[in-house]
């Protein structure tokens, strides 16, 4: 402000911003020719944002979590693929042998049923662990790439691969790796595996949390509601054939329905189910961070996916509340539980302590071995006989992805529960510590 009826406009005053993001008076003789003397001038300061700090761009899409963070790198016939993970708590004893266990559930060529491509899908740990225990500090994990077939994708470079993200990505960001479909291939999910792998041990030795997925449909097979206990289930019986459906007779049903396809060169989709047995009560929040949202966004952030639902799903639409209504009872351990579970252990986005379940949709593999109609970057129209090696059914090794997932949002949701509602001592009358399993049946493992 300037006395006297002075002033100096905004635009002189810019004249002294220097290239270098700092600033000066750099008055013009004509900005102070107007000045009645004598004048004071009382000039208030406001320092600019560096040009670096204005025009810095943040990598967006490839970080997942808030408290334990997993980003992923890599392509799919790239150098290599991985993640870093950081939050991870220090003291855990932890092995590349952890990881690879899971790395080989998603791994492909694992039977005739899933890609022939050959990978080992061998992971190293490149830092965050030292004399077998993490050391707080971020986890480097890598996986090379060994079995490209680069020219399998010269075709696809030119025209784009109907339902895949050659179209998209291009039209994104006008440039993008043809091979493989680069970041938009499932082999991105080794990382998101990895991770999971870590996830899953600390909930199991917090929290005594045990999560399980398994193929419930492929096509028109349908494990019927009900055939699965979710209780009893175990990855023994999951794992016993490569459909990675826990019971033998649709099991059957379900590498029939994929071999039928498979032979004349077309894929089928289905459904996963994932179950989490012994998730402590009181993880997620209200409204815009309900734990089935997030839940929902970690799943349909997978290759594939079309749709997830939890509990009874949308078939709760079909029931009238007094049907639909989970009642609660106090059990023989005077905890209270509900008599049903159609809220899928979740209710006003919180859990409640019973078994978290929900169920997601997977389309079709994209690439089948038939010819299809589309148009070239050019914008010309043409014929696709897409090359490459791959799924005639993601389902089988989606299965260990969406266990993945699962247990990067409940490792999230327990550091968050913890720092929030165990900073003090908790309220006895209604809550249980998170490193207490809620049925009292898991004996949780010391460090």
């Amino acid at each position: 402000m300037a006395a006297a009826g002075a002033s100096i406009s905004s635009q002189s005053f810019l004249k002294g911003r220097r290239s270098d993001g700092g600033f000066g008076l750099g008055f013009s003789p004509s900005d102070l020719g107007g000045l009645s003397s004598p004048a004071v001038v009382q000039i208030c300061l406001r320092r600019l944002p560096h040009p670096s700090r204005r025009l810095e761009v943040k990598a967006i899409g490839n970080v997942f979590g808030n408290y334990f963070k997993v980003a992923t790198y890599g392509e799919s016939h790239g150098g290599g693929v991985g993640c870093t993970i950081s939050g991870c708590p220090p003291r855990l004893p932890l092995s590349e042998a952890d990881m690879q266990a899971e790395l080989d559930r998603r791994r492909p060529g694992q039977s005739r049923i899933t890609t022939p491509r050959k990978e080992t899908d061998t992971c190293k740990i490149l830092s965050g662990i030292s004399e077998g225990m993490t050391t707080g500090t971020p986890i480097h994990v890598f996986v090379p790439n060994t079995d490209q077939r680069s020219h399998d994708y010269s075709e696809m470079s030119i025209a784009y691969r109907p339902s895949h993200a050659d179209a998209t990505y291009d039209f994104k960001y006008g440039i993008r790796s043809v091979q493989g479909g680069g970041r938009s291939s499932a082999r991105e999910t080794i990382g998101r595996v990895a991770a999971g792998a870590v996830a899953k041990k600390i909930l199991r030795i917090k929290s005594g949390v045990e999560i399980l997925a398994y193929v419930s449909q492929v096509h028109k097979v349908v494990l019927p509601d009900g055939v699965i206990d979710y209780d009893s289930v175990t990855v023994d019986q999951i794992e016993s054939n490569i459909v990675r459906c826990p019971d033998p007779e649709y099991a059957q049903k379900m590498i029939d329905a994929i071999d039928a396809v498979r032979v004349k060169g077309d894929s089928v989709g289905g459904v996963v189910t994932c179950i989490a047995r012994n998730v402590p009560r009181g993880l997620g929040s209200p409204v815009f961070d309900k734990l089935e949202a997030e839940f929902a966004k970690a799943m349909m952030s997978l290759p594939a996916t079309r749709g997830v639902e939890f509990g009874s799903g949308f078939s709760g639409a079909l029931m009238m509340g007094s049907q639909h209504n989970d009642e609660f009872y106090t059990d023989d351990n005077g905890i209270i539980r509900t008599r049903t579970n159609r809220s899928g252990g979740i209710q006003g986005g919180i859990s409640n302590g019973e078994t978290i379940y929900m169920r997601v949709c997977f389309k079709p593999t994209s690439t089948i071995g038939k010819k299809q109609n589309t148009v070239t970057r050019n914008r010309e129209e043409t014929e696709l006989l897409a090359r490459g090696r791959h799924d005639p059914c993601v389902l089988p090794r989606a299965v260990p992805m969406v266990e993945a997932m699962a247990a990067l949002v409940l490792v999230d949701q327990l550091m968050a529960q913890i720092a929030q509602c165990e900073m003090f001592p908790i309220n006895l009358d209604l809550q249980r510590s998170v490193a207490e399993p809620i049925n009292g049946s898991v004996k949780v493992p010391s460090v």
